[in-house]
């Protein structure tokens, strides 16, 4: 599928701008001084984001604490992010956000997101030092799996359909795409 046209204002827009945007269904991030609007969710969409939320957070440890969108996250001064799931130390967050890197950072795609979660917030959150990036793609369906290593991405699982995954951070969980569109 290809990638959608997303409406975005910029560059050189700050935080600021940001929280002045309308609280009109859509969803909006800062990305690199730029505001980009991202459209309501699909279903598949959805869907795997609340499976997968409910195993994060069945084998998640008592100190962490797995969240999903919207939530705001800082990662950089120009950039806001709200990831479809993240994990975070449980004392982390504000009651409006989080500053600084997740442990992890699971992006769902969707037309409208493809290439931005593939390209440019993936390179947002290893500038930031987001230890874990997920990408899952309900469309395949697939997860691809980066562990951060010496400042760069590695990919450290790619796994479709029926493949069983087991991740070792931030902690230990076995995934197969397909049952996360069940």
């Amino acid at each position: 599928m290809r990638d959608m046209t997303t409406p975005t204002l910029g560059p050189g827009h700050t935080r600021a701008d940001l929280d002045r945007m309308p609280d009109d269904g859509n969803r909006y991030e800062l990305l690199e001084g730029e505001i980009v609007m991202s459209p309501s969710p699909s279903f598949d969409h959805q869907r795997s984001s609340g499976n997968l939320y409910f195993a994060l957070r069945l084998a998640c440890p008592t100190g962490l604490v797995v969240l999903a969108a919207p939530f705001d996250v800082q990662v950089e001064e120009l950039s806001v992010v709200e990831p479809d799931l993240l994990v975070v130390e449980r004392d982390r967050p504000e009651q409006r956000g989080l500053t600084g890197a997740p442990l992890l950072v699971v992006e769902i795609l969707s037309p409208s997101s493809r290439g931005r979660d593939q390209v440019r917030k993936k390179r947002i959150y290893e500038r930031a030092g987001v230890p874990s990036y997920w990408i899952l793609d309900p469309e395949v369906p697939s997860l691809t799996a980066w562990e951060l290593r010496d400042g760069r991405y590695e990919v450290a699982a790619l796994v479709a359909g029926d493949e069983e995954w087991t991740a070792a951070a931030p902690y230990d969980i076995s995934l197969v795409p397909a049952r996360l569109l069940d």
